[in-house]
């Protein structure tokens, strides 16, 4: 399940190293190719928020080979795209298609008994962070090497190759909600009105995800031009740097398991907050920078993890539906960040970027202290 979350989320970020190259074949403007990244994350969050409550009322060994054969059209559209506006609606469809990594975490989190969920989550997210940072890497390098349009070919062949794992391996897992589809999606804004941990974990979360994506889109932009003045290759090899910080998802998954998420949650916001410090003083800094990856890429895992764990903790039944509020509003973050990123750029690059996302730091920090009381008023420390 690890190495399927891996390789399939890793669809979300192969188009990030290439925005140079997309912008050069399409003449257009380096920020204008930059939307593909944030049409990607919307796409990603439409899906969760429509697609994934699904895995509640639908079988979801089903659901997920769907899903996942469904991305591979969409990648072969952006593979073959003859234009920038189809490649944008290509990266829209391969956010909407590539939630099967939000679907595989619920199966694994009703499969795992409440004494291990938190390592199991931790171990699935390991697998899922370090395709969201090879990613990285792989694209740069193929992009470099073949082309960008290669990498979305190559992506669609790893998930046909991962939809007959999938089909082989799986367990087949039966949903427990009877209504329609209809009231699978009320019961959400149900969740919303009635759960106070889901709604702090997930503003938390948004505020931290935003941030990560706004680095990553605004950092390919840094090091392609002066005074680093790198290619794709280079730009992606910054995705091993965070791949190392992926080591820590399983330790942060078993603190969890010791009833001490929301500590953890707490440290990582530091720690992203933190990161951004140190990219502001990195602006001519490759050291710098990559020091400030690996904490912003532990910080994520600190607040994303413990909240998932805390978040699947709630209601057993309606794990699917719980993960879709949490996840479709964190990478509405993402996307929201990306921009928010790219508009900073704009107004005062680097500088700007890592400023603005301090602040973002500061929000989630006062959401983590505001709420800290109720928390524990309601026991919900887990």
């Amino acid at each position: 399940m690890a190495v399927c979350t891996g390789l399939i989320v890793a669809n979300l970020y192969y188009c990030q190293p290439l925005i140079v190259l997309i912008a050069n074949e399409f003449k257009i403007p380096e920020a204008s190719a930059g939307t593909i990244t944030y049409l990607t994350q919307a796409g990603y969050a439409i899906g969760l928020f429509f697609m994934v409550p699904l895995g509640d009322k639908l079988e979801r060994k089903k659901q997920i080979l769907i899903t996942t054969f469904a991305s591979v059209i969409a990648l072969l559209i952006a593979a073959t795209a003859k234009s920038f506006l189809i490649l944008q609606i290509a990266s829209l469809l391969i956010g909407i298609t590539s939630i099967v990594p939000q679907l595989i975490l619920p199966l694994a989190a009703s499969l795992s008994t409440s004494e291990q969920r938190g390592k199991v989550i931790g171990t699935i997210m390991s697998g899922l962070l370090v395709g969201i940072l090879l990613s990285r890497t792989l694209s740069g390098f193929i992009g470099e090497v073949l082309g960008w349009r290669s990498m979305f070919y190559i992506a669609a062949i790893i998930c046909l190759l991962i939809f007959f794992v999938i089909q082989s391996k799986f367990p087949v897992n039966k949903p427990q909600f009877q209504g329609t589809y209809g009231q699978l999606i009320k019961s959400l804004f149900t969740l919303i009105k009635t759960q106070p941990v889901l709604r702090e974990a997930t503003a938390i979360n948004v505020f931290s995800f935003a941030q990560f994506g706004a680095f990553w889109t605004t950092m390919v932009l840094l090091l392609s031009g002066e005074p680093f003045h790198f290619n794709s290759a280079t730009i992606g090899l910054f995705g091993i740097v965070g791949a190392s910080g992926a080591l820590a998802a399983p330790l942060v998954g078993k603190i969890g398991d010791k009833g001490n998420s929301r500590i953890a949650v707490g440290y990582g916001c530091l720690l992203i907050l933190i990161s951004f410090l140190i990219f502001y003083f990195s602006i001519e800094s490759v050291i710098g920078i990559a020091i400030g990856i690996v904490f912003i890429d532990i910080g994520i895992q600190g607040v994303h993890i413990s909240n998932q764990t805390r978040v699947y903790s709630l209601l057993p039944d309606a794990r699917n539906r719980l993960n879709t509020v949490f996840m479709s509003f964190s990478f509405l973050g993402t996307a929201a960040g990306s921009a928010y990123g790219l508009l900073l750029w704009k107004l005062g690059g680097w500088h700007a970027v890592t400023i603005g996302c301090m602040v973002l730091s500061a929000l989630s920090l006062t959401v983590y202290g505001l709420t800290y009381k109720s928390s524990r008023s309601v026991g919900t420390k887990k």
